[in-house]
């Protein structure tokens, strides 16, 4: 149940996040380096204030990597950037078909063999994803494109990074103040042509601080008794989630499509994690 209940804020906060860059980036009310600059350095200040309310708690050894903080940059300026030149359906597309095949291919070469319900899920679930989002898929250029697989790729490592993480408020503070050496570098590149505006900040703020620092700390302690082709395939719900936040909270309709697409995700998911356990489960 624990797990359950991290795994699903995790996602809610990356659903946040997707609406958060878009209202900003979208609107034109902040450039896409400040964005990013912005975000991550309020990743950082949010978990290192955090771990000094909780100093009581000691954090274990282990304090991220270098790879993970890497990546963690990698993905955010490279989803930055590729949101100028794709629309929401396909820039989701790409996004999730690269986390998908990062993270499955990784496991797959390392040894691990799928089973056949999971692979069932893992088709069932990308259909589901891939029939919500298609009205709004159109042709990429081909810079989106590749910058949104590059923060897929990206991402689906930093996801892999953080599997048997130790202390995932810990590692996920020190994976982001890991990413301040290029964020100064960004701040250089982006000073002379910068876009700020208040609303801009707050939301930059708000995506770096919540639904990224908050966010990412919560899905690394998701991720410790998750397995790979289970993080790679629950992360297909967060489209859905941010379309049912839509309908919640903004008045969207409920359409048949997001009635239909939702039921074939879950039961995807439902599939690749009942044919994990249905028996002894298998190390990946």
């Amino acid at each position: 149940m624990k797990t359950i209940v991290q795994t699903v804020l995790a996602l809610i906060a990356f659903a946040a996040n997707s609406v958060l860059c878009r209202l900003a980036l979208a609107a034109e009310t902040i450039d896409a380096l400040s964005f990013t600059a912005i975000r991550l350095l309020s990743g950082v200040l949010v978990l290192f204030a955090i771990i000094a309310v909780s100093s009581g708690v000691k954090p274990a050894k282990a304090r991220g990597s270098w790879t993970a903080g890497i990546m963690l940059f990698l993905y955010a300026i490279s989803f930055s950037l590729a949101y100028i030149n794709l629309d929401t359906g396909t820039g989701a597309l790409i996004l999730f078909a690269s986390v998908q095949l990062t993270i499955i291919m990784t496991t797959l070469f390392s040894g691990t063999r799928l089973k056949k319900g999971e692979w069932l899920g893992v088709l069932m679930a990308f259909t589901g994803f891939v029939f919500l989002i298609l009205p709004g898929v159109g042709a990429p250029s081909p810079m989106g494109f590749l910058l949104m697989a590059i923060a897929g790729a990206a991402w689906g490592i930093y996801t892999l990074q953080g599997r048997g993480c130790a202390d995932p408020l810990s590692d996920t503070a020190y994976n982001f103040i890991r990413t301040l050496p290029f964020v100064l570098i960004l701040i250089v590149i982006a000073v002379a042509d910068a876009n700020l505006s208040v609303t801009g900040i707050i939301l930059a703020m708000l995506s770096g601080g919540i639904a990224s620092g908050v966010g990412y700390s919560i899905w690394y302690a998701a991720l410790k008794n998750l397995s790979a082709t289970q993080a790679a395939v629950v992360q297909l719900s967060v489209p859905v989630i941010a379309a049912m936040g839509g309908v919640l909270f903004v008045g969207e309709p409920l359409t048949l499509r997001l009635v239909l697409a939702t039921a074939i995700i879950l039961s995807g998911i439902a599939i690749v994690i009942w044919s994990r356990y249905r028996i002894a489960p298998e190390s990946e």
